[in-house]
């Protein structure tokens, strides 16, 4: 079967797969949701979903720096890639010996289309369209929070946010927040923190992905912006796509909520 990937590439492979290697965390949680932990042999280490069944995969790498020797060593059938987790030189030189998809999810609306597009690849369209009704409609039901302009930190040393085009800033404008960072042309954009404050934002949100922030942290940057509320929230209600969207759904309303108790 041949089949173009979100890229514009093609790729062939003979029928659904049975040997699979995920290299991105969010598509290895959801390849196992469709039921295919049998087929999955391999998956970065950041692949931490579903306990203990991914457990089972063996780890080929991180998702900037797999390890070709062990991909070979699984002799896969079929490679899950995402555009935001693989470097190009890394799909190109797999997709010399393997078939390679690669999905790009920016916003919400890919998110549910990746949900159809990887259950059609990998021959489980029923229980992916099973899963993309839940999430769209557990995503369709999340109220409104206050129009905050929001600021979402992702790291720190050099301090860096979150700017348009990113599937978290989809999240945050699916919520009815307002990105300080949209206008700027930077998908993760660096800055000082003492420039944080010029921004104006009322909200900041500080990920505990991929950057572990904590609760001093929460102290340093209310100091830096005195008039914004500071929160800790969970990278992964924001991050993460395929099933942990299902999850997150109800764990963003219950932010909204908290945001509207607070007086927003």
């Amino acid at each position: 079967m041949t089949r173009t990937d979100d890229l514009g590439r093609t790729f062939t492979w003979n029928g659904p797969p049975r040997r699979i290697v995920s290299l991105c965390p969010s598509q290895t949680e959801y390849l196992y949701a469709l039921g295919l932990s049998d087929r999955i042999v391999g998956r970065t280490r950041f692949c931490i979903h579903p306990q203990p069944a991914v457990a089972r995969a063996r780890r080929i790498g991180g998702t900037k720096d797999v390890d070709l020797t062990r991909i070979r060593a699984l002799h896969p059938d079929f490679i899950l890639a995402e555009q935001e987790e693989q470097r190009r030189e890394t799909v190109e030189l797999l997709a010399r010996e393997y078939p390679v998809a690669v999905t790009r999810v920016e916003n919400v609306a890919d998110g549910l289309s990746m949900l159809l597009t990887v259950g059609e690849w990998v021959g489980c369209d029923a229980m992916a369209r099973v899963w993309h009704g839940r999430i769209a409609r557990a995503f369709g039901t999340i109220a409104k929070a206050p129009p905050l302009r929001t600021a979402y930190l992702i790291w720190k040393n050099p301090w860096m946010g979150v700017g348009p085009t990113t599937y978290i800033d989809s999240v945050l404008a699916h919520l009815g927040l307002i990105n300080v960072w949209n206008e700027k042309m930077e998908r993760y954009p660096s800055f000082e923190l003492a420039d944080l404050k010029t921004l104006g934002p009322e909200l900041v949100l500080l990920s505990s992905e991929p950057y572990p922030f904590r609760a001093r942290h929460v102290s340093e940057i209310a100091a830096a912006v005195p008039a914004a509320r500071v929160l800790l929230v969970d990278g992964e209600w924001f991050s993460w796509y395929g099933v942990r969207m299902w999850a997150a759904a109800d764990a963003l309303q219950q932010l909204v909520r908290q945001l509207k108790r607070s007086g927003f």
